[in-house]
């Protein structure tokens, strides 16, 4: 009885490990491809080789639940013989990455158990779970629920119903904010919020307190006036100066010249 389990383990072990072969082998032509023709490689080929790594990891899930095979659960592996020296026919068999067979690779190689850290980590997940009520828990499967569906609502949708839902958008969102409009209009139109300061030089000569643009006229004007000081004093002809005017003499100026030329000096 016992040589027929042993025998019935081998050759589940031999079938197994032919399978597992056989999807190493699909994986690293797989990789292969990946890495020398990914400028030639279509999408059909990808598909087709993701189909054919789902196919064989579908073959091996069912040989392993399958009744006949033995359960390997059950089976202990136990080192018989742990060495630091250079095993050329363990490295052998496992492909250039396993050199020793010695106590510091022994506890990765033959775990059975997750690492420490990823442990702590599942009984903090398991803690908080087991804090969390039956209704608040059935609260966030609803919702999460209701968020998968309305993903996958519109993951099935036709492709020019979102464009149109895109194109409704954009329609109807204004393109332009109203109240910058009419500010850029009342400021055209009105001067509406424009600074009232005029650049140097814009204003008109000729106003009361502002000082006058055109000097030189009038002080020719009143140097020719006092040359000709016999003719200011005696003509009555011409029309009357007004003060502050450009281009004119004052009054004051006329009577002092006037005075000037009735001195009996300059006569």
């Amino acid at each position: 009885m016992q040589q027929r389990e042993e025998k019935q383990l081998e050759a589940s072990l031999e079938s197994l490990h032919a399978r597992v072969a056989h999807l190493k082998g699909s994986l690293q032509s797989f990789i292969v491809k990946l890495e020398t023709e990914h400028d030639r490689l279509t999408w059909p080929s990808v598909l087709d080789n993701f189909a054919l790594l789902s196919g064989q990891l579908n073959t091996i899930n069912k040989v392993l639940k399958n009744e006949k095979t033995p359960s390997y659960r059950s089976q202990v592996i136990i080192p018989l013989l742990l060495s630091p020296d250079r095993d050329e026919e363990l490295l052998k068999l496992t492909e250039q990455r396993v050199p020793v067979f010695s106590h510091e690779i022994v506890p990765d190689h033959l775990r059975t158990k997750p690492d420490p850290e990823v442990e702590e980590q599942e009984k903090h997940l398991s803690a908080e779970a087991a804090r969390i009520g039956p209704e608040v828990a059935q609260k966030q499967i609803q919702t999460l629920n209701k968020l998968c569906s309305s993903l996958l609502e519109k993951l099935n949708n036709p492709r020019d119903d979102r464009d149109s839902e895109t194109s409704a958008l954009r329609q109807n969102k204004p393109s332009f904010n109203p109240a910058d409009t009419n500010a850029l209009v009342a400021a055209v139109g009105f001067g509406k919020g424009l600074s009232k300061c005029r650049p140097p030089g814009s204003v008109p000569s000729g106003h009361p307190g502002q000082p006058m643009m055109s000097t030189g006229p009038t002080l020719q004007q009143v140097t020719i006036a006092g040359t000709t000081g016999h003719q200011a004093g005696m003509g009555g002809q011409g029309t009357q100066q007004q003060p502050g005017q450009p281009g004119k003499m004052p009054s004051n100026i006329k009577t002092n010249i006037k005075s000037a030329s009735m001195h009996p000096y300059n006569r």
